[in-house]
Order: structure tokens, then sequence, then C-alpha cells
């Protein structure tokens, strides 16, 4: 997670698309409970550029319906890794997700509270503070992959999130990692730096529809992040219609 820069604002348009329901006994846990999906997918593991569709449903056993059309995104400028909870989903020269490496990790995750610097009413979300609100990239810490204040660490490696202005309006990602082997830490969805700009390892938005995934994600609410060539090792998983959407590139942004 680091460094990004606002850039041009895009809105949220509202379209419905049926798609076909999941087999819940078949799908991974977090994607065969979610009533809401934020799908972000990219050509290939290599590549930064992506595209963000969101979804939703009534239960595991309705369609997911489309809101909204796809919209571009960025993820780490090294692509994806598969996150450490996935590494079973993976084909044997995909790579996986390490402390450092520039990549986003893919997999399927729920989606935490919203972050920012103004106050908000939204549930559970966390006004950052100047100097204290960190999140810990120190694999030595016990802390590690964690937000928390400055005063609860010591001197360990922690990113302090009020000194990037690209954490003025965010979500943590509840992202399950290990200290042992560093499989990664403190992945955002935050505001990107500019739509050919890949992260540090987080997904990067136009700021206007960080604020709109914010309003968005509710309790229930799954982020799953995937290059095209893996969407059919999920048959029923995910939306059909995700099999039949070009990625977007730095041409049509």
């Amino acid at each position: 997670m680091r460094r990004m820069r606002k850039d041009k604002v895009l809105i949220f348009a509202a379209t419905t698309i049926f798609a076909s329901p999941v087999c819940a006994e078949t799908c991974p846990d977090r994607i065969a409970e979610a009533s809401r999906l934020v799908l972000v997918t990219t050509r290939s593991m290599d590549t930064q550029l992506a595209n963000m569709q969101l979804f939703t449903r009534q239960s595991a056993n309705n369609p997911w319906k489309q809101v909204g059309a796809a919209e571009p995104a960025v993820v780490g400028k090294a692509g994806l890794g598969w996150g450490y909870s996935f590494v079973d989903l993976k084909d044997r020269e995909e790579p996986e997700k390490v402390e450092g490496d520039k990549r986003t990790p893919a997999g399927f995750f729920r989606i935490g509270a919203s972050f920012g610097f103004a106050p908000s009413r939204r549930p559970g979300y966390i006004e950052l503070k100047g100097g204290e609100t960190v999140c810990v990239e120190d694999p030595t810490s016990p802390f590690y992959n964690t937000i928390t204040k400055r005063s609860e660490i010591g001197s360990v490696e922690a990113d302090d999130m009020r000194s990037s202005p690209f954490y003025r309006s965010g979500l943590f990602v509840d992202y399950p990692s290990d200290r042992a082997t560093q499989r990664g830490s403190c992945i955002l969805i935050h505001i990107w730096g500019a739509p050919d700009t890949g992260t540090a390892g987080c997904i990067g938005l136009p700021e206007e529809r960080v604020r709109a995934l914010q309003d968005f994600s509710r309790p229930g609410a799954v982020l799953a992040v995937l290059p095209e060539t893996a969407l059919a090792r999920f048959p029923g998983c995910l939306p059909a219609a995700t099999l039949r959407t070009p990625a977007v590139t730095s041409a049509n942004r």
C-alpha cells in the first residue's frame, strides 16, 4: 500500500443485468455467502490495468444483478499475486503475493471499514488522525498487517495514513496474511494516482468512485480480485456476464 494521486471523477450509473445463480456448496466461502460483490479483473496476472464491476443479489440462491457499467481501476504495478489463503487456486506458474512485490493479492476478501480524512457517520468509519493512525507493514512486528495507533507499536515500519492524499477516502480490505512468510500487508481500496499508474499493492480508483464504493459496501460485501484467465475456475460462483466483459485498457479510459 503506498502513494497515489487523485485524477478525474467518474460517477456510478445504475443498470441491471441477470447472471447465473451461485452453487454455494462449491464456491469459496466468502463469495458463497456474499450479497454484494465488487469484482476487479485484469487481463493477466502481470498487468496493472483493471476493470471494476458491482453486483448485488437477494441471497446465495438468487442470480447476481449488475449495478452500473464496468469502470476502470488499477492494481499493483507488478499486477496480481495469489493471496496467502488462495494459493491452492493458482496455476503452477502464477505468482503468489509476498511483502514488497508490488502485486495486489488475488482471491476473495471481505471489505472492511471505510476510512478518510473527514469525519463521517458511516457505521464503523475510521477517521484518520495525523501522526496517529498507521498501518503496520513490518513483518518483525506482532502488529503486522493491522491498523493501529503509532503509540502502540514502537519503532517499526508503518504507514502514517494521514500523510498521503491518496487515503483521503478509502476502504480497508480484510486480507488474511501471514507474518512468518511475509505474505503482504495493508491492502486498501484508495484514490489512484493516474488511470494508467499502478499501486504498491492496493486497488486504485478515481476519488468519486471510492466514495461511491463506500456507500455500496455494507455488511456482506465481498471483493473478488482475479485475472480473466482464472474466472472459469469458479463455475457458478461469479456472474456469468463477467466472462464476456472486455478489460479496460489505457486506450479506452
